[in-house]
């Protein structure tokens, strides 16, 4: 009884604040000014959403060396009361995926997958499952070689997500007609991926 008391009490908190929290990956980073970010996430709870990093770009702040690309943890942000910009408030990053930077081609690939699901979801709607898939997409490309096995993984599993996936059609064109376009960079991903040797002999490379 009292963990929901608790629950609810941290619920009505959040809808009177306007503060709230979800698990977070860091997607896209811009420039705001000199000393401040917009973060570009992808969340559990919100889908895509931006928040405004105040501050960041200086040496003490309390967000210096937590906000990056592909870095993942639970995020703090006061809902705007207008636009998309949310604040930011309090990062604590869990997942550094430090592993999948040693290599131009992970990090190409991880990139990637990001830029199809900014695609493919419209902003601030909850898509906890793509959340989960691009997370273990994200951890694979952490600990093992980039891969065409694992690209292909990824588009199909987010084919099936979204319902367009047709197994007698290559899933790429089945992305391409139900989102109206792919990222600029899979043909460059494409090449260097076809020159690189796939060491994921079994299994489709990404773990559930």
């Amino acid at each position: 009884m009292a963990s929901t008391n608790e629950g609810r009490f941290f619920r009505k908190f959040a809808e009177a604040t306007g503060v709230h929290s979800t698990e977070a990956i860091v997607i896209r980073l811009t420039r705001l000014t000199e000393t401040s970010l917009i973060v570009h996430w992808f969340t559990d709870a919100y889908g895509l959403i931006k928040t405004v990093a105040k501050g960041a770009r200086r040496a003490k702040s309390p967000f210096s060396g937590q906000l990056d690309l592909f870095f993942g943890g639970e995020i703090t942000l006061s809902r705007a009361r207008r636009g998309e910009l949310h604040g930011l408030r309090e990062v604590a990053i869990r997942q550094w995926r430090e592993g999948l930077r040693l290599s131009y081609t992970s990090t190409l690939l991880a990139a990637y997958c990001c830029q199809l699901l900014e695609i493919a979801v419209e902003p601030e709607h909850p898509e906890p499952g793509l959340h989960d898939l691009l997370k273990r997409a994200l951890d694979h490309l952490d600990t093992s070689p980039p891969s065409l096995r694992a690209l292909r993984h990824f588009e199909s599993e987010l084919a099936r997500q979204l319902g367009v996936f047709q197994s007698e059609r290559q899933v790429e064109m089945s992305l391409r007609d139900a989102l109206g376009t792919l990222p600029a960079s899979r043909g460059d991903l494409l090449e260097r991926l076809s020159l690189t040797r796939d060491f994921s002999s079994s299994g489709d490379g990404i773990q559930r």
